[in-house]
């Protein structure tokens, strides 16, 4: 991996979904480093318990938690609203939360389609919101996205899947605008201008906790024992680990992303060997719709209206 700085000390970065998995690696890092890491998630238990092993790892960390729920545009809202009132430049914005694959057609609590919802609107919302806060620190931004990417297909006429529902069409279509909105952002960003750096990073074949809160969400579904959910977390684990990577590892293609003197905005990273599965980071392969540029403007323009966010520095 190529040289990161060794000091982050008085700068500020909010991970998003970092109470386990890649988002909590990824603050562990910039923690040892000495950026004062945020914390974020649904769930005030988890964090308090995030926050514990985050100071275990990190002991000298300087760290709080503050409740997100990126499938409610009014729990973004408010969370914003609280970070604008303290007033601190942000400096990192790790856009890592994400829902994969529920059996079941899922909404927020705005009526999006789960995975579109919470993995691309919700981000889309939280990154306008703070974007002030964001230019004041000149930040570097990173959105993860995924290999699911490379076969995601945005269906305009039905984005929140009112008329059909396919768990990993919908995960690699929300996968595909994360992709879409990083590199809209970098260009949104150069043309404004913002000082602001947008980049995009997918962790290969990692053993994240993804595949066990996707297993929590289907407990709505009565085809799905808890036997069965436990069997998926401890089979899927097994399988990404063996042919994958660990956590770890996986976060790496995020954490140079965000923070490599080498990494370039408008750039996508991942790991390196076995088709993008593992290895150290380096430029990921971008599909050719992630570069269709009508496909992001449109794609931007249907954000925020479903959002009711647009971008400004005012």
């Amino acid at each position: 991996m190529a040289s990161t700085p060794s000091s982050l000390i008085g700068k500020t970065a909010l991970i998003t979904g970092s109470t386990g998995g890649l988002g909590f690696e990824t603050a562990v890092s910039l923690a040892a480093q000495g950026a004062s890491v945020i914390l974020s998630g649904r769930s005030l238990e988890k964090g308090h318990a995030a926050l514990e092993r985050l100071r275990y790892r990190v002991p000298t960390a300087q760290a709080r938690f503050e409740v997100l729920d990126l499938a409610s545009l009014a729990s973004i809202a408010d969370f914003a609203g609280l970070l604008h009132r303290q007033g601190e430049p942000l400096h990192f914005l790790a856009n890592n939360a994400g829902v994969m694959a529920p059996a079941q057609r899922l909404t927020t609590k705005d009526g999006f389609e789960l995975q579109f919802g919470t993995n691309h609107l919700g981000h889309f919302a939280l990154t306008g919101h703070l974007l002030p806060l964001l230019a004041k620190g000149e930040a570097r931004i990173m959105t993860v996205a995924s290999l699911a990417a490379k076969r995601g297909v945005l269906p305009f006429g039905d984005l929140n899947a009112r008329h059909c529902y396919h768990a990993f069409e919908r995960y690699r279509q929300s996968k595909l605008a994360n992709l879409l909105f990083a590199l809209e952002l970098d260009r949104r960003a150069r043309n404004a201008p913002w000082p602001i750096h947008s980049r995009a990073a997918h962790p290969g074949w990692a053993a994240s906790n993804i595949m066990s809160n996707n297993a929590a969400l289907d407990r709505h579904s009565a085809k799905i024992t808890r036997i069965a959910r436990h069997t998926l977390r401890r089979v899927g684990w097994r399988i990404f680990t063996f042919m994958g990577q660990d956590v770890i590892q996986g976060a790496e293609p995020l954490l140079y992303a965000l923070t490599s003197p080498q990494a370039q905005d408008g750039a996508y990273y991942g790991p390196k060997d076995r088709e993008e599965r593992r290895g150290p980071p380096a430029e990921a392969f971008i599909p050719p719709q992630a570069h269709d540029l009508e496909n992001a403007r449109r794609l931007w323009t249907v954000s925020e209206t479903m959002t009711g966010v647009k971008y400004a520095l005012v």
